[in-house]
Protein backbone atom coordinates (compact mmCIF):
# COMPACT_ATOMS: atom_id res chain seq x y z
CA UNK A 1 0.00 0.00 0.00
CA UNK A 2 1.61 3.45 -1.05
CA UNK A 3 2.44 5.65 1.52
CA UNK A 4 -0.04 8.60 2.68
CA UNK A 5 0.70 12.22 0.62
CA UNK A 6 1.70 13.66 3.97
CA UNK A 7 4.34 11.20 5.32
CA UNK A 8 5.90 11.58 1.90
CA UNK A 9 6.42 15.15 2.47
CA UNK A 10 7.69 14.56 6.07
CA UNK A 11 9.79 12.16 4.41
CA UNK A 12 11.23 14.44 2.14
CA UNK A 13 11.11 17.26 4.70
CA UNK A 14 13.26 15.40 6.76
CA UNK A 15 15.66 14.46 3.78
CA UNK A 16 16.05 18.33 3.01
CA UNK A 17 17.04 19.66 6.61
CA UNK A 18 19.53 16.52 6.59
CA UNK A 19 20.72 17.75 3.67
CA UNK A 20 21.03 21.28 4.60
CA UNK A 21 22.63 20.26 8.14
CA UNK A 22 25.67 17.98 6.21
CA UNK A 23 26.27 20.88 4.00
CA UNK A 24 26.60 23.19 6.32
CA UNK A 25 28.96 21.05 8.52
CA UNK A 26 31.31 20.49 5.49
CA UNK A 27 31.46 24.35 4.78
CA UNK A 28 32.45 24.78 8.39
CA UNK A 29 34.54 22.04 8.23
CA UNK A 30 36.35 23.65 4.84
CA UNK A 31 36.47 26.90 6.29
CA UNK A 32 38.66 25.81 9.66
CA UNK A 33 41.23 23.96 7.63
CA UNK A 34 41.18 27.75 5.17
CA UNK A 35 41.77 29.59 8.58
CA UNK A 36 43.87 27.01 9.96
CA UNK A 37 46.79 27.26 7.15
CA UNK A 38 45.86 31.47 7.00
CA UNK A 39 49.14 33.32 8.66
CA UNK A 40 48.21 37.10 8.85
CA UNK A 41 50.66 38.36 11.05
CA UNK A 42 51.39 42.15 10.87
CA UNK A 43 51.38 45.14 13.41
CA UNK A 44 49.39 44.79 16.11
CA UNK A 45 48.01 46.00 19.55
CA UNK A 46 49.56 43.26 21.42
CA UNK A 47 49.73 39.46 20.48
CA UNK A 48 47.27 37.47 22.50
CA UNK A 49 48.45 33.55 23.36
CA UNK A 50 46.16 30.53 24.13
CA UNK A 51 46.51 29.11 26.78
CA UNK A 52 46.86 25.27 26.78
CA UNK A 53 47.81 22.75 29.86
CA UNK A 54 50.72 22.67 32.42
CA UNK A 55 52.06 19.88 34.23
CA UNK A 56 53.37 21.15 37.44
CA UNK A 57 54.60 24.65 36.53
CA UNK A 58 56.12 23.58 33.32
CA UNK A 59 53.99 24.27 29.94
CA UNK A 60 53.06 21.23 28.21
CA UNK A 61 54.50 20.62 24.64
CA UNK A 62 51.39 22.26 22.95
CA UNK A 63 51.88 25.53 24.95
CA UNK A 64 55.15 25.69 24.66
CA UNK A 65 54.83 25.62 20.93
CA UNK A 66 52.59 28.29 21.37
CA UNK A 67 54.51 30.53 23.43
CA UNK A 68 57.78 30.04 21.55
CA UNK A 69 56.14 31.38 17.88
CA UNK A 70 53.93 34.11 19.98
CA UNK A 71 57.69 35.27 21.30
CA UNK A 72 59.48 35.06 17.95
CA UNK A 73 56.58 37.01 16.87
CA UNK A 74 57.08 39.61 19.90
CA UNK A 75 60.97 39.58 18.57
CA UNK A 76 60.12 40.65 15.08
CA UNK A 77 58.15 44.25 16.80
CA UNK A 78 54.87 42.81 15.74
CA UNK A 79 53.70 44.26 19.07
CA UNK A 80 54.46 46.15 22.24
CA UNK A 81 52.56 43.21 24.80
CA UNK A 82 51.90 40.10 24.88
CA UNK A 83 48.84 39.09 26.74
CA UNK A 84 48.58 35.53 27.86
CA UNK A 85 45.77 33.64 28.72
CA UNK A 86 44.70 30.35 30.53
CA UNK A 87 42.99 30.28 34.33
CA UNK A 88 44.21 27.28 37.01
CA UNK A 89 42.62 23.38 36.20
CA UNK A 90 40.91 21.28 38.74
CA UNK A 91 43.68 20.10 40.68
CA UNK A 92 46.40 22.72 39.84
CA UNK A 93 47.74 25.42 42.19
CA UNK A 94 48.89 27.48 39.43
CA UNK A 95 47.50 28.97 36.40
CA UNK A 96 48.47 28.55 32.44
CA UNK A 97 48.56 32.17 32.66
CA UNK A 98 51.69 32.38 35.33
CA UNK A 99 53.38 29.21 33.76
CA UNK A 100 53.25 30.79 30.22
CA UNK A 101 54.84 34.27 32.12
CA UNK A 102 57.63 32.33 33.46
CA UNK A 103 58.57 30.82 30.41
CA UNK A 104 58.37 33.99 28.09
CA UNK A 105 60.22 35.80 30.70
CA UNK A 106 62.83 33.34 30.61
CA UNK A 107 62.97 34.09 26.90
CA UNK A 108 63.59 37.48 27.36
CA UNK A 109 60.32 39.22 26.90
CA UNK A 110 60.50 42.13 29.43
CA UNK A 111 58.06 41.88 32.65
CA UNK A 112 56.36 45.31 31.54
CA UNK A 113 55.36 43.78 28.52
CA UNK A 114 53.19 40.65 29.72
CA UNK A 115 49.88 41.07 30.75
CA UNK A 116 48.08 38.10 31.72
CA UNK A 117 44.80 36.69 31.79
CA UNK A 118 44.45 34.06 34.29
CA UNK A 119 40.75 33.51 35.19
CA UNK A 120 39.34 32.36 31.78
CA UNK A 121 39.14 28.64 31.42
CA UNK A 122 37.41 28.48 28.24
CA UNK A 123 38.29 30.24 24.72
CA UNK A 124 35.10 31.84 24.79
CA UNK A 125 35.75 33.43 28.53
CA UNK A 126 39.30 34.31 27.50
CA UNK A 127 38.42 36.10 24.35
CA UNK A 128 35.64 37.94 26.26
CA UNK A 129 38.27 39.17 28.97
CA UNK A 130 40.82 39.75 26.76
CA UNK A 131 39.00 42.19 24.56
CA UNK A 132 37.86 43.75 28.03
CA UNK A 133 41.32 44.16 28.99
CA UNK A 134 42.11 45.46 25.65
CA UNK A 135 38.95 48.01 24.95
CA UNK A 136 40.05 49.47 28.94
CA UNK A 137 43.25 50.48 27.31
CA UNK A 138 42.12 51.89 23.69
CA UNK A 139 43.82 48.86 21.78
CA UNK A 140 41.67 47.03 19.23
CA UNK A 141 44.56 45.04 16.70
CA UNK A 142 44.81 41.53 18.54
CA UNK A 143 47.50 39.12 17.42
CA UNK A 144 45.98 35.50 17.95
CA UNK A 145 48.79 32.40 18.55
CA UNK A 146 46.78 29.12 18.88
CA UNK A 147 47.05 25.79 17.12
CA UNK A 148 45.70 25.66 13.49
CA UNK A 149 42.75 24.99 14.08
CA UNK A 150 41.60 27.05 16.56
CA UNK A 151 41.96 30.30 14.43
CA UNK A 152 38.26 30.36 12.60
CA UNK A 153 36.53 30.51 15.91
CA UNK A 154 38.98 32.53 17.78
CA UNK A 155 38.49 35.30 14.65
CA UNK A 156 34.78 35.14 14.71
CA UNK A 157 34.78 35.07 18.65
CA UNK A 158 36.90 38.64 18.86
CA UNK A 159 35.15 40.43 16.32
CA UNK A 160 31.78 39.61 18.36
CA UNK A 161 33.70 41.18 21.38
CA UNK A 162 34.93 44.26 19.10
CA UNK A 163 38.13 43.22 18.38
CA UNK A 164 39.70 43.28 15.02
CA UNK A 165 41.86 40.05 14.91
CA UNK A 166 44.90 38.51 13.06
CA UNK A 167 46.05 35.10 13.17
CA UNK A 168 49.48 33.48 13.40
CA UNK A 169 49.45 29.72 14.55
CA UNK A 170 52.10 27.78 16.03
CA UNK A 171 53.22 24.92 12.93
CA UNK A 172 55.75 22.91 15.66
CA UNK A 173 52.68 21.89 18.18
CA UNK A 174 52.58 18.17 18.89
CA UNK A 175 48.79 18.38 17.49
CA UNK A 176 49.85 19.48 14.07
CA UNK A 177 52.19 16.25 13.71
CA UNK A 178 49.55 14.34 14.54
CA UNK A 179 46.93 13.80 11.39
CA UNK A 180 44.61 11.67 13.80
CA UNK A 181 44.72 14.05 16.33
CA UNK A 182 44.45 17.25 13.80
CA UNK A 183 41.68 16.09 12.28
CA UNK A 184 40.06 15.28 15.79
CA UNK A 185 39.73 18.87 16.71
CA UNK A 186 38.97 20.16 13.01
CA UNK A 187 36.00 18.01 13.18
CA UNK A 188 35.54 19.30 16.92
CA UNK A 189 35.66 23.10 15.58
CA UNK A 190 33.30 22.58 12.84
CA UNK A 191 30.47 21.86 15.59
CA UNK A 192 32.04 24.68 17.91
CA UNK A 193 32.33 27.52 15.17
CA UNK A 194 28.56 27.36 14.37
CA UNK A 195 27.27 27.82 17.43
CA UNK A 196 29.89 30.90 18.44
CA UNK A 197 28.52 32.36 15.19
CA UNK A 198 24.91 31.83 16.49
CA UNK A 199 24.74 32.01 19.53
CA UNK A 200 27.94 33.81 20.90
CA UNK A 201 27.00 37.56 22.05
CA UNK A 202 29.00 41.06 21.33
CA UNK A 203 29.65 42.98 24.29
CA UNK A 204 27.51 45.86 22.54
CA UNK A 205 24.38 43.46 22.93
Amino acid sequence: MPRPRSSRRKLALAGSILAVIATAWILSVVAVLFYSRRDDARRADAIIVLGAAQYVGRPSPVLKARLDHAVSLYRQGLAPRMILTGGTGVGDTTSEAAVSRRYVLRKGVPDDAIVTEDEGRTTRQSVAAVAAWMHAHEDTTALFVSDPFHMLRLSVLARRHGLVPLSSPTRTSPISGSARQEWKYVVSESVKVPYALLFERSETQ
